[in-house]
């Protein structure tokens, strides 16, 4: 089932007093470049996230922001920094000295430096924070990938109907190939008999350069090679795997068909159809660059 590179999805978890919420976010690329956002207390965990998105994801650029949440019981995640605090009283009594003030330094006078107290410090991610991780990130993995196969399924719905109708213009342009060449016989031995009047010409030499223009205006080769690519197009399109490669190296093999048909051919009305099957795998073309 083919999927989008462009997709939301969020998950969130909580055990113990622990809360994690992951989004994710991606848009086209041509390879998987994952982008984590993620708070101090589990930059340690980075490239364990990053590895397993990728046994998920093939392909997109993603952006990855996970934010962590603990319950203090009311505690401040602060600390005192005893010895900043006994600098900086230090430093206020020479202070006191040095201008002689009368006026005693009080406690309100060291809250004014912020260096007096400081953040209490996770120094790595503990097993029961990584664990409610995991189970955030898959939540959100799953719901990323729900959305890119909805906007897949409805991908695949317009490339079907986008094949249908170039099967249409192909069993018309067979037709029409099948029909000139008859056509063109006639026209090439009428103007040869009209360059050279009541003169004898080689009869054998005249079926040789029919039999030569006929092959080349004959495009069934061509056509029989499109249509199969239209069915490994199809098919691939409910691959289990990621397919966006192989449907783009099929559009251009589809594209090379349509191009000899179009250099073989010196109908008008062909050379339209042609037209109109380009203009159909541009459309495919365009939207593939969408698919994972």
């Amino acid at each position: 089932m083919i999927a989008s590179m462009t997709g939301f999805g969020r998950g969130e978890s909580s055990t113990g007093g622990i809360s994690v919420s992951v989004e994710i976010r991606s848009v086209n690329s041509r390879y998987l470049e994952v982008s984590a956002r993620l708070p101090r207390s589990v930059s340690t965990r980075e490239n364990e996230i990053k590895e397993i998105l990728r046994k998920r994801i093939s392909r997109g650029k993603l952006n990855v922001l996970v934010s962590v949440e603990r319950e203090n019981g009311g505690e401040i995640p602060l600390k005192i920094n005893a010895e900043a605090a006994r600098s900086y009283l230090k430093l206020m009594n020479q202070l006191k000295k040095a201008t002689r003030l009368k006026e005693s330094v009080k406690l309100e006078h060291l809250l004014k430096f912020s260096e007096v107290f400081e953040p209490v410090a996770i120094e790595e991610t503990d097993e029961a924070e990584w664990s409610v991780l995991q189970k955030a990130l898959s939540k959100s993995i799953d719901a990323y990938d729900k959305m890119r196969q909805d906007e897949g399924t409805e991908l695949k719905h317009d490339f079907i109907k986008r094949i249908e109708s170039i099967e249409q213009s192909l069993s018309h342009i067979d037709r029409l190939s099948r029909e000139r060449i008859p056509v063109e016989r006639t026209r090439l031995r009428e103007r040869i008999q009209q360059l050279l009047g009541n003169d004898s010409f080689d009869e054998s030499r005249l079926e040789l350069e029919i039999a030569l223009m006929a092959d080349k205006l004959d495009v069934t080769e061509e056509v029989v090679r499109f249509r199969s690519h239209n069915k490994f197009f199809l098919e691939a399109l409910d691959d289990e795997e990621a397919a966006g490669r192989k449907l783009n190296f099929l559009v251009q093999e589809m594209n090379r068909e349509a191009n000899t048909i179009g250099s073989k051919s010196s109908s008008t009305e062909i050379a339209h159809l042609v037209v109109g099957l380009k203009e159909e795998l541009e459309k495919i073309r365009e939207q593939l660059q969408n698919i994972e």
